[in-house]
């Protein structure tokens, strides 16, 4: 799926094709009996997780053979289609692993088995607290394996007790979906939506961690990230051969240096939306922001400023196509 149809299509086009698949046909859907489990000479486990701020639960079913493995997975959802979907493909992810080896499972993990391109968020980010509930219901079951506290498998730093987001997960989204706003953060992952206390300073509850403080710092990482790409390019590195991820890394990183300010000042920005080989050329797809996009140079002087930048840093193969 192209970023722009993400930013231009319906909310149907942001569901990948495994989500939707798995909404309406679960492959691990279902029940496993005591009689099945005493059949394959297994421990049956059967733990249970409800998020009590939408209303959806989940059942997961274990059969742990004699050497603690997995060797048979089940599971029951009361709730909304991705809920199903996430459930279906962490039940996946479980099956033929040791219950120590399933409990280092985690929503990340959950959401990006879902996803079409490795780049491309699984779901809209209303819905990307789904897989952080069967990211709990495997720390019940596996509490339950072993006798002990769900609370005793949790090396992750917990920022939003609420929606059980950690400190990674946060740093993950935001720099995946290059999120800028607290407001972004609590639409992907439901961090700060509840109680609120670990949004900033000053809530009904202190906390160590605060997502006003995780988005400035993961923020200054992605910039000096940036940097570092363009570094690199300057200094060698082949442009035609990075990943799209370094790619656009790199052209914003060249964008930020050389650019950005003056359309910062004249009331606009531009974003890159896509990039794509052509040939022996390298279209790099923009769209212009707040002035920009009615301005008169933006199609002549601006646009020369940017493709003449990139060329210089990059690749002279690079040619600035607005959209």
């Amino acid at each position: 799926m192209a970023k722009e149809d993400l930013l231009g299509g319906s909310l149907w086009d942001q569901y990948s094709d495994v989500v939707t698949d798995r909404m309406n046909n679960p492959r691990n859907q279902g029940e496993i009996t005591q009689e099945e489990a005493d059949a394959l000479n297994a421990k049956l486990i059967v733990a249970d997780f409800g998020a009590e701020s939408c209303g959806d639960a989940v059942r997961l079913y274990w059969a742990v053979d004699k050497d603690e493995r997995i060797i048979k997975s089940k599971f029951k959802s009361f709730g909304c289609g991705t809920a199903i979907a996430s459930s279906d493909m962490m039940v996946e992810l479980c099956e033929g692993k040791t219950v120590s080896e399933a409990v280092k499972i985690t929503n990340i993990d959950v959401e990006k088995a879902l996803r079409d391109e490795e780049d491309t968020p699984a779901v809209p980010p209303q819905k990307m607290h789904c897989s952080v509930m069967a990211y709990d219901v495997i720390k019940k079951a596996a509490a339950e394996y072993k006798g002990v506290d769900a609370e005793s498998f949790e090396e992750e730093i917990m920022v939003c007790e609420c929606a059980r987001v950690s400190l990674s997960t946060l740093q993950e989204v935001i720099k995946l979906n290059d999120l800028t706003t607290v407001e972004e953060v609590t639409d992907y992952t439901k961090a700060g939506a509840f109680c609120k206390s670990c949004i900033k300073p000053g809530g009904h509850e202190e906390r160590e961690y605060y997502l006003v403080d995780i988005l400035a710092n993961t923020r200054a990482e992605m910039d000096q990230e940036k940097l570092s790409a363009a570094a690199d390019a300057g200094l060698g590195g082949d442009f035609l051969k990075m990943t799209m991820v370094q790619r656009i890394k790199a052209i914003d990183a060249v964008v930020d240096e050389n650019v950005r300010q003056f359309l910062v000042m004249d009331g606009g920005n531009m974003e890159v939306i896509d990039v794509k080989d052509e040939g022996e050329n390298v279209d790099v797809y923009i769209r212009y922001l707040g002035a920009c996009s009615s301005c008169a140079s933006s199609t002549t002087g601006t646009l020369f400023a940017i493709e003449a930048a990139l060329k210089e840093k990059l690749s002279d193969k690079i040619r600035v196509l607005p959209i």
